[in-house]
């Protein structure tokens, strides 16, 4: 099996051409630990297409890898994200480049928007049942919550994800 995937995609649009500049580093990552749910990767597939998001998945996730598992939830998104699988964490960190790693995480205790996102940023995204492990906890740059209303436990991942790129892009691009 391959370490990593990287598909660069063409859009067409209008009858014109859009290439992604594959030699300059996207402005920020979208990274998913161990993906539980293949319809959450499909929704994360989409919302990297539409806002030019690089995009890792860091295996092994909770199913089998099947391309057509995700035209449901990923519909035709899935072939215009900028996509790296990595086979693990370990390799994972081993072929990132040296940029910040900011955790989404409920055991945080600083909200997403008192943090200064940088261009380069990338958003690490837990395992849905589980998070992450204490040690990647510990070993990320900043961690962010997102508040929430008393006795809530949490919100979809994708969901927060938006939210956190949301705020992100917002900033990087002013």
């Amino acid at each position: 099996m391959a370490n990593i995937i990287i598909r660069y995609p063409i859009q067409v649009r209008n009858g014109k051409y859009r290439f992604f500049n594959t030699h300059m580093a996207p402005l920020l990552t979208l990274a998913f630990y161990h993906p539980d749910i293949p319809q959450n990767v499909g929704a994360a597939m989409r919302l990297c297409a539409c806002l030019g998001v690089q995009m890792d998945i860091i295996e092994p996730c909770g199913f089998a890898w099947k391309e057509h598992e995700f035209k449901r939830s990923g519909m035709d998104y899935r072939d215009h994200v900028m996509l790296t699988k990595h086979a693990s964490w370990e390799k994972y960190r081993a072929n990132r480049q040296e940029t910040r790693l900011i955790l989404l995480t409920t055991k945080a205790s600083v909200p997403y928007t008192h943090i200064e996102y940088k261009a380069g940023d990338t958003l690490l995204l837990g395992q849905e049942s589980a998070g992450v492990p204490e040690d990647i906890h510990e070993s990320v740059d900043e961690r962010v919550i997102i508040p929430m209303h008393r006795n809530m436990r949490s919100l979809n991942v994708i969901n927060s994800a938006s939210m956190v790129l949301g705020e992100a892009i917002r900033q990087v691009k002013q």
